[in-house]
């Protein structure tokens, strides 16, 4: 395959739906079945909505001086390496290829699987997983300019169809007994272990604010675009956060919604009877096809990247005539239909939460360094609010950490376990094939 660069370039529109999708996934219609098991304050509840969109908000305003400093695609890969070293840059590269997209991917097609089955029973949930991985890897194969405007139609209908959802839900729904104003339980539910925990899961709902960044070099005008692609991204994926759970809980009590993976068909059947629960069911299934697509686009570009600046790895650097890593598009693919034939979707959720989190506080932690080290360096765009975005988003991050680290601790180890089978990949990798390239901007 010749290497090309495809004369195509990502549009403003197109980088939007790209975050939008990613966010809009798996987390938002799993996450809350987990959260009310040990919490069950209205009020603590819808501030775990709006406490990891506004983590997300700091972290997209931090990326964003990042992204427009360093015009070039492989996200966290290529900032960690410029800035601290490129053993870190790997490691997160390596989280990346095998946690930070075949996983959410991964689980972003199993919910699809279940939520189609909740509608047609006899279905087989995982071979249908498989199939729509393997369709949406061979649209994004062929053209980025069909996967782009495959995208933005997807996405388009996935936020259309939300936004119908909170409307019929507030004018519908009935009401649960559940309080949303600032109370003492409330207060101490915030402050509590569980509240650190079930952030976890949402920080992993929002964890796609970053995605754009992992196509940096395809988007027209990166300095100018990027940083208005993740915030208003972000910024709309929080108002559908916040009004999809407000009502999931104003239409569901409690009780029904603990431990369930299908929270939305839930929601759904409570709202409007079964039959129209079903449908719904199949609406959302359909909505996840929209995460899929926006992952398996992106994703590929770290481990491409990857390959152009690592002699071992430069088998997977090669991108077709038009412009797709085709290699690294073909191992994301492998490696996230292990995770479906092998699942465990809680442990998961937690795992890949608590690895993803740990790679985003240290490049958001890399826009002090580099003011440090480089303060002559060209900056297009400036983070809004430095230090204060910046600040914000280290002290939540690290405190949801601490408290995994502490709380779920066989988690934590399996993720760094993962940092350490990436440390032995990475000596092998500088053993076989010499110092790594360190690409500028």
């Amino acid at each position: 395959m010749a290497a090309a660069s495809s004369p195509y370039k990502i549009s403003f529109l197109t980088g939007a739906a790209i975050v939008v999708a990613n966010m809009v996934g798996t987390g938002v219609f799993t996450s809350l079945g987990f959260q009310v098991l040990d919490i069950q304050s209205g009020f603590a509840l819808m501030m775990l909505w709006l406490v990891g969109g506004l983590i997300a908000l700091c972290g997209a305003v931090s990326y964003g001086e990042l992204a427009a400093a360093m015009p070039r695609s492989g996200g966290e890969y290529h900032y960690l390496s410029q800035i601290y070293h490129p053993a870190l840059g790997f490691l997160s590269g390596w989280v990346s290829a095998t946690v930070g997209f075949a996983a959410p991917t991964a689980l972003a097609a199993l919910a699809l699987g279940e939520y189609a089955k909740s509608v047609w029973p006899s279905l087989q949930p995982t071979w249908l997983s498989v199939g729509v991985v393997l369709a949406l890897t061979l649209v994004h194969g062929l053209s980025t300019k069909a996967g782009s405007r495959l995208q933005i139609i997807i996405t388009a209908l996935k936020v259309v169809v939300l936004v119908l959802f909170i409307g019929a839900g507030l004018v519908v729904g009935e009401g649960q007994p559940l309080s949303y104003a600032p109370d003492a339980a409330g207060w101490r539910a915030i402050l509590s272990p569980a509240f650190a925990v079930s952030l976890v899961y949402v920080s992993y709902a929002y964890s796609g604010w970053n995605a754009a960044v992992y196509v940096t070099g395809e988007i027209h005008n990166p300095q100018r675009n990027l940083s208005r692609i993740l915030l208003a991204g972000t910024a709309l994926v929080l108002l559908l956060y916040v009004g999809l759970n407000y009502v999931f809980l104003r239409s569901t009590p409690i009780s029904a919604l603990k431990g369930q993976v299908e929270v939305g068909f839930v929601a759904a059947t409570s709202l409007f009877g079964s039959s129209v629960g079903r449908l719904m069911g199949a609406v959302i299934a359909a909505l996840l096809v929209s995460t899929i697509s926006s992952m398996v686009f992106a994703g590929p570009r770290i481990v491409q990247t990857m390959g152009e600046d690592l002699p071992a790895l430069r088998f997977l650097a090669p991108k077709s005539r038009n412009g797709i890593p085709v290699r690294a598009l073909v191992l994301q693919t492998l490696i996230t239909l292990v995770f479906i034939l092998k699942p465990s979707f809680k442990e998961v959720l937690v795992y890949a939460g608590f690895i993803l989190n740990l790679f985003t506080f240290l490049t958001v932690l890399g826009v002090f360094v580099l003011r440090w080290r480089q303060p002559q360096l060209a900056r297009p765009y400036r983070a809004w609010g430095y230090p204060l975005t910046p600040l914000l988003f280290l002290g939540l991050s690290g405190w949801t950490l601490t408290f995994i680290m502490r709380d779920r601790p066989m988690e934590s180890l399996y993720g760094l376990l993962t940092l350490g089978v990436g440390l032995v990949a990475y000596a092998i990798a500088h053993y076989l094939g010499g110092n790594p390239k360190r690409a500028q901007g």
